[in-house]
């Protein structure tokens, strides 16, 4: 076994350090770092994710999301898509592409629209945001910002506890926003809660201008995603929260999608 004297161990931590800030030096420097992370539990039915795949192949070519994209100091982003449902199931539809353009965007949408729409069982938001957030060590690109947009219908009901995740996610400096699908009538029996958009609220979404867009009707999920879109590329400033106000406290049990997951297979 070959053992280093403390000079070589040095010139080794040297020369690994030099090998990171060369790779950061190379990296492609963008205004944002986005990865659109998409639910595909058969919670939802396959019409309901068609509606929800043609709501991001409208929203990244729309103009006010090119117009906001061509805005930004460095004039582009990078973006990709990803489908996740089980613990186990999450899969890169499309992987980084840089869009700076309409042409970009299009090519990007026409790629995406090419993909098959995959389907799993089980909702397992923590996964979903492990996975994605993994992403960005695998980026070519280096944002100004880095940006978890999570789409689903149903609270995390396997998999890791959503908080220490959520948690986990913010610590490396990425905010997620979040937009939670409303389209059926909450059945606890099946692992929904009529109050999704305050579950994200407080469990999933956080970080510096973090928010949440609700999709309550079919007709909404286009405009839906290509307002979340626009302004996420646009960023936002971070809410303040004045001192002299106390933190608001917590509305829903976040571990609510696990107990009612319990309670059905207990049935």
């Amino acid at each position: 076994m070959r053992v280093l004297s403390l000079g070589g161990a040095i010139v080794a931590l040297a020369s690994l350090a030099g090998s990171i800030s060369t790779a950061a030096a190379q990296a492609i420097p963008v205004d944002l770092e986005l990865v659109l992370a998409v639910d595909v539990s058969r919670s939802m039915d396959l019409d309901e994710q068609e509606l929800q795949r043609q709501g991001y192949l409208e929203a990244i070519t729309a103009p006010e999301v090119i117009q906001a994209i061509r805005a930004g100091a460095f004039g582009r982003i990078a973006l990709t898509y990803v489908e996740w449902a089980s613990p186990t199931h999450q899969l890169v539809v499309v992987p980084w592409r840089l869009i700076e353009d309409r042409a970009s965007a299009e090519a990007f949408a026409a790629e995406l629209a090419e993909a098959p729409i995959s389907r799993e069982r089980w909702t397992s938001i923590s996964s979903g945001l492990r996975f994605a957030a993994g992403l960005f060590a695998e980026s070519p690109y280096r944002g100004l910002r880095r940006v978890i947009d999570v789409s689903g219908d149903g609270p995390n009901n396997t998999g890791p506890p959503i908080e220490p995740v959520r948690d986990w996610v913010l610590a490396q400096d990425i905010v997620i926003n979040g937009l939670p699908i409303m389209l059926e009538e909450a059945n606890p029996g099946f692992g929904s809660i009529a109050e999704l958009d305050i579950y994200y609220e407080d469990c999933v979404i956080g970080g510096p201008g973090s928010f949440v867009i609700p999709v309550r009707e079919r007709e909404q999920f286009a405009p839906a995603i290509r307002k979340k879109l626009a302004l996420e590329v646009a960023g936002r400033p971070p809410a303040v929260l004045p001192a002299a106000l106390p933190i608001r406290e917590k509305r829903i049990d976040c571990l609510i999608g696990e107990r009612l997951r319990m309670q059905w297979m207990d049935r």
